[in-house]
This record gives C-alpha cells, structure tokens and sequence, in this order.
C-alpha cells in the first residue's frame, strides 16, 4: 500500500483535517471529503488499512477474511460499496436447524436440551422488547444462565452468547446484551443467516474493499503512524502522531473508545467522553479459516454447527460459489485467550479434531489455515465491538458521538443502524464526513 512520512523533524504538515484510523469508518469518511475536494490526511497506527477487517490470499488463490465480512439483511451501503468495486455478493449455505454438537454426540433439535434453550432465548426476546428492567444492570450473564435448568441449554446459550458478543459473560451484564438485542432487532437477527446479519458474502473478500479505499486515497494514508496527543484551540487542532505533527482545522476520530484512551487530550475530553472510554472494553475473539480444495462435506452434510465441548466454537461454511472450500471458525471470550498458550499447530489439531466425527476425516487434510487472535492485536484491541463494562451504560450503541470542539467521533460504535457492523462503519464515517463539511462551510461563510 503506499505510504508517505510527511511532518519529519520539527516541520508540522497543515492540513484541512486529519483522520485518525484507517478502517472502513476512516477510509469512507476520507473518502467522502476528497469527493468533496477537501484535503485530507488518514493517520494510522498500523502498517496496513483495514482496522478490523483484514483479508488475506490462500495458498489455492481464493480471498479469506479473518475480520469482519458478513453482508447482514439489509446493510444496503455495504451492498452498494461491494456493487462499486465490482465485488461478487453470494448467499451463505445453511441449513435449517444447524447442528449442535458435544464431543463425538450430535445434540438432537427437538430435544430437551434444544427446548429448554429456546425457552430462554424466547424469553430474552420478550425481555428485550417489553424493556429490561434498570437492576438487571448489575447482574451479569454469567450469573443468569446459571439459573437455566439443563446444563447442555445452559453450556449452548454460553456459547451462542458469546460468540455472537465476543464478551467475557461475567464482565457483561444483562441489561447491556439485552438492550443490545432490542437494538439490533432481536436475537433471530443477530443469530441467523438466511435474513439475518450473516446472510451474504463477498467472493473477493470484505477486507478487499478496504485495501481498495485506502489505494484510492493515493498516499493519503500514512501507515505506522500512531497518534499520541491531541490539542485543540478556537482554530483547530494540532496532532501528535509517531510520523510527525499536523495541523488541521477538524480531526476525526474514528477508532473504538478504549483504543483512543491512549490518546492524551489538552483540554482535557469532557467527562461524558472520558467515561465512554474508562467504561468499555474490546472483545476477545479467534478466527480461523481451513482451507480446501473443495467444499467435500456438503457431499453428505452441512459444515454450519455450534460445538459445546470447550472450545466452544460457531462453525461456518464460507466457501464461494466456484470453490475452494472455506471453513470459518470463531471462538471468543475467554476460550479464545486459552488458546494463545498452543503452538499453531497445536491450535488446529484442536479445533478441527473436534470436528472429526461430524464432518469427516478430511477436515484434518487442509490446504491451508488462515487465523487471528483480535484481542492480540495491539493496534485494535479485540472485536467485534468496544462493549460496556458490568454496572455501566456508557457504550450501549449508539455510542456518542457529539463534536468535542473541531474533533469529530466515528466508528462502527456509533452508527444508528447496525452497529458493531461494517454496515455501521460505513454509516458513521458518511456522518462524520457531512459533519465536517458543514463545519467548514459554515466557518468559510463566516469569514
């Protein structure tokens, strides 16, 4: 990707405004203001675009992603985005009643254990809708499902939760995942794929897009470019970042709020901002995708399964129309941090041994094998969202995004619609970009 080191030395680069994060919020609203003819200035931490979504290319040629990549029910700008880059949209395979497994056993559909969950999703749902009631605040979800009769139910709820949150379940409360639920429009959307938030894919991968806006930006995007300190006056703001200082009449801040906690601010943020980063934290998740030569389970069964033997895993059958065979694997909370103690190796002996009974012995045969511990990532903290911690509403979603002065907020978190999405993403940088642009105009007109 190209890069430039502007702002060497003791020289500060003036520029109309500075964003500070290159994934899809960053890119779109950089995007978005270079079509306006503003000059702009994308500052990133890491040595690559892409924030939270990253893709890479197998060993057979075909474009894996190991960040974010499903195209949900209705996420209409991401649609079109896809449409713009000549993207190729496909359906996910998936069956009705995906599997359930424990250990060499496949848990039966209609059965007690099967009963018993629904029961509890129905009345979370419920829950959601009729409102949750302020105390649940306080009481984690960790300490609700223990009062769930069935321990398979108990074991398949921990597991569905947490992947679908990547929370620490004793660290999230019941009142921020139900709320949650409210916003996303029930436990269906954010669970299912046929009309639901895991519907489609992109053949060329959800991260291409991103590599694709930041090549578009023509060396705006400054790489290994960490921003330590922001200032800001009646006139602007001036940028600490490692490749140097910028000044710069508006800043965009588009990073999740305990990530820009590093950022030191003089003045200092006013206390709603400072709460919104002190009170949330990034999930824990690990993905993997096995590669093959071709998709052979579908020959006898569908790959999509929800495994309850630790670790618990949500399995997923991502391979494109024309082939090879994708297998996406997801594990989050605290069972995707044990894993940092296996060698790679180790790790996919593990996880895919445990599929052995149910998919075949040529699971084990891969072509390759593509993973990534978010919560590892120095640069990004963890995934898929910043989430409130137990006992505080700071970070319910939206979160807030009110101008501090010439700094302006995005970020996936911040979106009225699907947030936590690349939907929400792209939503938030468009916001934040018109933002700027009224600002500015309306400063030019003053003048």
């Amino acid at each position: 990707m190209p890069q430039q080191q502007p702002g060497d030395g003791a020289d500060c680069r003036d520029v109309p405004v500075v964003v500070i994060g290159a994934g899809m919020a960053g890119l779109i609203a950089a995007r978005e203001l270079r079509r306006r003819g503003v000059e702009v200035v994308v500052l990133e931490s890491a040595a690559r675009p892409g924030g939270r979504m990253l893709a890479e290319t197998t060993a057979l040629g075909s474009r894996v992603d190991l960040g974010g990549q499903w195209i949900g029910h209705g996420h209409h700008r991401f649609e079109a985005l896809a449409a713009e880059f000549d993207a190729t949209a496909f359906p996910m395979r998936t069956p009705k009643w995906p599997a359930i497994v424990e250990g060499t056993r496949t848990v039966r559909n209609f059965g007690l254990t099967s009963a018993v969950a629904i029961a509890s999703l129905l009345c979370w749902e419920v829950v959601s809708r009729v409102g949750v009631p302020r105390s649940w605040k306080n009481h984690s979800v960790h300490s609700w499902l223990r009062r769930v009769p069935n321990r398979r139910a108990r074991r398949l709820l921990e597991v569905l939760v947490s992947v679908s949150t990547t929370a620490d379940l004793d660290r999230c409360s019941m009142h921020a995942f139900l709320t949650m639920v409210r916003y996303q429009g029930g436990l269906s959307t954010m669970l299912a794929s046929t009309g639901g938030a895991q519907e489609r894919l992109l053949a060329e991968a959800a991260g291409t897009l991103t590599e694709r806006l930041a090549a578009d930006l023509r060396g705006r995007v400054v790489f290994d470019s960490a921003v330590t300190a922001l200032h800001r006056d009646e006139a602007g703001v001036t940028i600490h970042s490692a490749s140097g200082e910028y000044r710069a009449a508006k800043v965009i801040v588009t990073v999740p709020p305990p990530m820009a906690a590093a950022i030191e601010h003089h003045p200092p943020l006013p206390d709603q901002r400072i709460r919104l980063q002190r009170n949330t934290y990034m999930g824990s998740v690990y993905k993997a995708i096995a590669v093959y030569t071709h998709p052979f389970w579908r020959e006898h069964r569908d790959a999509e399964l929800t495994t309850l033997t630790e670790p618990g895993m949500a399995i997923f059958d991502t391979s494109p129309p024309a082939g090879p065979g994708h297998l996406c694997i997801l594990i989050a909370g605290p069972e995707a941090r044990n894993l940092e103690t296996l060698s790679t190796d180790a790790r996919r002996t593990k996880i895919l041994s445990a599929l052995v009974d149910h998919l075949g012995a040529g699971i084990l045969e891969t072509r390759g094998w593509h993973e990534k511990a978010w919560h590892q990532d120095r640069h990004v903290g963890g995934g898929y969202s910043a989430l409130p911690s137990l006992g505080h509403e700071d970070g319910y979603y939206p979160a807030p995004a009110e101008p501090t002065g010439h700094i302006h907020w995005a970020g996936t978190e911040t979106a009225h619609e699907h947030a936590g999405y690349i939907e929400g993403a792209i939503e938030s940088g468009e916001r934040a970009a018109r933002e700027v642009l009224d600002a500015l105009s309306s400063a030019a007109t003053l003048q």
